[in-house]
């Protein structure tokens, strides 16, 4: 595939959000495997992680442990039938990538180093879309040039 995801569109295909049926139905027509970094998997995991700590401190927030459970479960099975697929990435290049990222745009529109750090990887594999219901991150891959397909 010619394009890499945000956490939000992982979120969006593991638990039923408002932006579900947009995934699910991006994922239903696309083939081979959706390309993921160590780095993506692993903001995933602790999102999840971090919404059972807030559901268990107060339940009108986050979700719970069952919940996550199957979230982290579904993903694990993906990523063993190859609907996702972790890249390699040159981490160096990517950080280098995410420098000029930050020092281009952070200081005028305000963006995490998670959402700095997905762009970049996706231009250091040559991606042409990317992947993302998040506003903020949506301006910033389009400054770079990256086609966002799903906001």
């Amino acid at each position: 595939m010619n394009c890499f995801p945000d956490t939000s569109f992982l979120c969006s295909l593991y638990r039923r959000q408002v932006h579900s049926p947009k995934a699910i139905a991006f994922m239903a027509t696309r083939t081979g495997a959706l390309p993921v970094s160590t780095f993506l998997l692993l903001e995933f995991r602790q999102s999840v992680r971090l919404q059972v700590r807030l559901h268990a401190a107060d339940k009108t927030k986050g979700f719970g442990k069952h919940e996550a459970t199957q979230m982290l479960r579904d993903l694990e099975s993906d990523l063993r039938t190859k609907v996702l697929e972790v890249v390699a990435v040159d981490w160096s290049a990517v950080h280098q990538r995410a420098e000029e990222l930050s020092a281009r745009h952070t200081e005028q529109a305000g963006h995490r180093l998670a959402d700095i750090m997905h762009v970049a990887t996706a231009l250091h594999l040559g991606k042409g879309e990317f992947l993302t219901f998040d506003g903020n991150q949506k301006r910033l891959a389009e400054a770079e040039g990256l086609k966002v397909v799903m906001r």
